[in-house]
């Protein structure tokens, strides 16, 4: 007897993603994670409800999954039941930091078992106190093992159905982890997270402030299916909700940071679903000294090499496509050639476009924007890599070359514009780029270090993957439920 599959139940309503296409009057869909045209039959173009998508019966289910996995549509999650058994526990690592700690215990509902794992605090004492006035569990260590090797200890003593996993300079909104729960409806999600912001609190210091409008732990404004290669490629584990029996071993304890990556990515190698639902949010205590933000930021990229080794497929600095790949190599050469050989290269990626999307009304319209945003995408990670994953390349490449000064100012200068736009964020624009830029620094040195250690490339290397355009949904599967090829 083979295991029963796990469907989506009645009831379940998805809606399509902000940035998929409806096309022909209704007849196919545009979008998702790589781009991917989905044609409907008129059986399935009469199970979408304008955007919306109820779950009524097996095909509506199986559509729905399909939207989920390509990353098509969301669920709403509003009109998602709570589950059977929502019981919970509250886990939550801690070396010292006592105030945070009684801080974020006391965000925590009445009634919620929490357990205080204690890694080897140098002063533990105060720790304990804070543990006692909120009554929870306190589990010290003897040893520091790590936050990794903390919430597994935690894990271990958890009999609910779900844990949550909350840092102590979290501070948790009362629906935050009610919100999260109604995800697990969908029987394949085995992981939940919440936005995560800043505290509500004056903004002490300019670093605050960047952090406030782009902490490296905020994945945005919009919900999302956490996978590689896509917008939300990961998530953190500052606070996260999970099934129990879906984390298994749980945490690597190998792993002092990017441990949260590792197990993401195990989650959707497994076949499990995690999901980023920023319609509620985690305060998280940022850092305000300038010393203590970079430090913070070159550990996290420190975790590049450990991610490399174990999910070398995934970890890359910028993933192109060929065309992509030349048509930003023209540019960088500035050559009187360059922008001409540019122009080429997308005309004829344009025309390759239009080919796949033969048979919608407009292929030439769509695949004119098609393109657009995949150059687009192109120039923003290779601005990337010339100022973030590798800048000391491009420090040593200025030193000789006029070419590599103007591309890496005019990276640096574009980047900190869009992004300072985009992030509207309560700080000058001169104070903005300096912090962007320091970010970058910071985070490409501590790249560099793991590499470096680990005596590796991989986490250095772009990865180059064959594919022009949106990818056409196919098989005997599909057509059964409602799709045709």
């Amino acid at each position: 007897m083979g295991r029963k599959p796990m469907t989506l139940p009645l009831g379940f309503v998805v809606e399509l993603d902000r940035h998929t296409r409806v096309v022909d009057d209704g007849r196919a869909l545009l979008g998702g994670f790589p781009t991917r045209l989905l044609r409907l039959t008129p059986r399935a173009r009469r199970l979408l409800v304008g955007r919306m998508l109820p779950v009524r019966d097996a095909a509506s289910a199986f559509l729905a999954d399909r939207l989920l996995d390509t990353g098509m549509a969301h669920p709403v999650v509003d009109s998602l039941p709570a589950p059977p058994d929502p019981r919970h526990t509250v886990v939550v690592p801690v070396r010292d930091r006592p105030r945070q700690l009684d801080r974020l215990l006391g965000s925590i509902g009445a009634g919620t078992p929490v357990i205080v794992v204690d890694d080897a605090s140098r002063h533990p004492a105060p720790v304990a106190a804070a543990a006692a006035r909120h009554g929870a569990r306190l589990v010290p260590l003897k040893t520091n093992v790590g936050p990794a090797g903390a919430r597994n200890a935690g894990l271990r003593l958890v009999a609910t159905p779900y844990v949550v996993f909350v840092d102590s300079d979290i501070v948790l909104d009362p629906d935050t982890v009610p919100t999260l729960l109604r995800h697990f409806a969908d029987p394949r999600v085995a992981m939940a997270v919440p936005r995560i912001t800043g505290l509500s609190t004056a903004a002490t210091t300019w670093i605050e402030r960047y952090e406030n409008a782009r902490s490296s732990l905020d994945l945005g404004a919009h919900p999302a299916s956490v996978r590689p290669g896509t917008p939300v490629s990961w998530a953190s584990s500052a606070c996260l909700v999970a099934r129990v029996d879906a984390l298994k071993a749980g945490f690597d304890e190998g792993m002092r940071v990017g441990e949260d990556v590792d197990l993401c990515w195990r989650l959707i190698e497994a076949g499990r679903r995690v999901r980023y639902e920023p319609a509620v949010r985690a305060a998280h205590e940022h850092r305000v000294r300038v010393g203590d933000w970079l430090l913070r930021k070159a550990v996290y990229g420190t975790g590049a090499q450990p991610l490399a080794r174990r999910h070398p497929q995934y970890v890359a600095p910028a993933v192109l496509a060929p065309w992509s790949t030349a048509f930003a190599a023209a540019l960088l050469a500035q050559r009187r050639w360059s922008v001409p050989v540019a122009g080429a290269v997308l005309g004829v990626v344009t025309v390759r476009i239009a080919r796949k999307l033969d048979g919608t009304r407009h292929p030439y319209r769509l695949a004119t924007r098609l393109a657009a945003h995949g150059s687009l995408g192109a120039l923003a990670q290779t601005s990337a890599l010339l100022t973030r994953h590798w800048w000391p390349l491009t420090a040593v490449g200025c030193t000789a070359s006029r070419r590599v000064r103007r591309a890496a100012a005019v990276a640096a200068l574009a980047d900190i514009a869009l992004e300072y736009r985009r992030d509207q964020a309560t700080l000058d624009p001169l104070r903005y780029g300096v912090a962007r830029r320091l970010d970058d620094l910071a985070y490409g040195a501590g790249v560099w270090l793991s590499a470096l250690k680990g005596r590796s490339t991989t986490a250095l290397r772009p990865r180059v993957v064959r594919r022009d355009g949106p990818v056409p949904v196919s098989g005997k599967r599909a057509a059964s439920a409602g799709t045709t090829p």
